[in-house]
């Protein structure tokens, strides 16, 4: 993991002069975790592990980092439906998600 000052960006595989704050990329998984019904959290924790993994990986082209988020954007989309996140956090964390990635 990168851990850069909260106020630095790093730029991950974006397009020229593109950042976002590493600190908030980092902070998207806490929040994931934080958001889903305790009871789901081990099994949740270990699936956001795999996409933390992935949408870290500084080797990535951004078609992977692209298709990552993608995906955890649909594993966030299902939990919503399962009601193991509510509506508001995955709305929220959608964004986030947009905003570090695509």
């Amino acid at each position: 993991m990168v851990n850069d000052p909260p106020d630095q960006t790093t730029n991950y595989n974006f397009t020229e002069g593109e950042t976002v704050n590493t600190n908030q990329k980092l902070r998207t998984f806490d929040l994931i975790l934080d958001a889903v019904l305790p009871e789901f959290r081990e099994r949740v924790a270990e699936y956001l592990s795999l996409y933390e993994e992935a949408l870290h990986d500084t080797g990535a082209g951004p078609e992977d980092l692209r298709a990552s988020a993608n995906q955890l954007r649909g594993y966030l989309r299902g939990l919503n439906t399962t009601r193991v996140l509510g509506m508001a956090d995955w709305e929220d964390l959608d964004r986030r998600i947009v905003e570090s990635w695509l």
